[in-house]
């Protein structure tokens, strides 16, 4: 179960990684398709792909949480930006948190406009990861 997690988080971190450095991006996504328990996002001209493959997270998602347009995409990147920093702030203490857990680091720049639907799904994600795992990562962590 917890090797699931590695896979998700490697592929996210790599999603993160292969971004580009321009600070004004068309917001159009590409596409958005959900297989199982398998969520891909992706968009050709920021030439980037975000694969989350998580028992329970595409139904999680489907049942639990809030729709699209709940909150802002303002919102969404400063929880976003809170959330992968005390993430990374974990990855690099393995004696205190457990390394299974938080295994890399995830390069998540503010200065780049993901758009709203990649937002909303690392938000979304982090928010499923906090409540499934037990996990604070920052401040009130809603429990759907």
């Amino acid at each position: 179960m917890k090797n699931n997690y590695y896979i998700i988080f490697i592929l996210f971190c790599a999603f993160l990684g292969c971004t580009t450095s321009k600070s004004n991006f068309p917001s159009n996504e590409k596409s958005v398709a959900a297989q199982g328990d398998t969520i891909r996002i992706a968009n050709d001209a920021l030439e980037y792909e975000v694969i989350i493959i998580d028992a329970g997270f595409s139904t999680w998602l489907n049942s639990r949480a809030y729709q699209r347009g709940y909150h802002s995409q303002s919102y969404l990147e400063n929880k976003n930006q809170l959330y992968v920093s005390e993430w990374n702030s974990r990855v690099l203490q393995p004696m205190r948190y457990d390394s299974n857990l938080y295994e890399m680091t995830i390069n998540y720049d503010p200065n780049i406009d993901y758009g709203y639907e990649v937002n909303y799904l690392i938000y979304n994600y982090m928010i499923y990861f906090q409540n499934t795992y037990k996990q604070k990562l920052f401040g009130f962590v809603p429990i759907r």
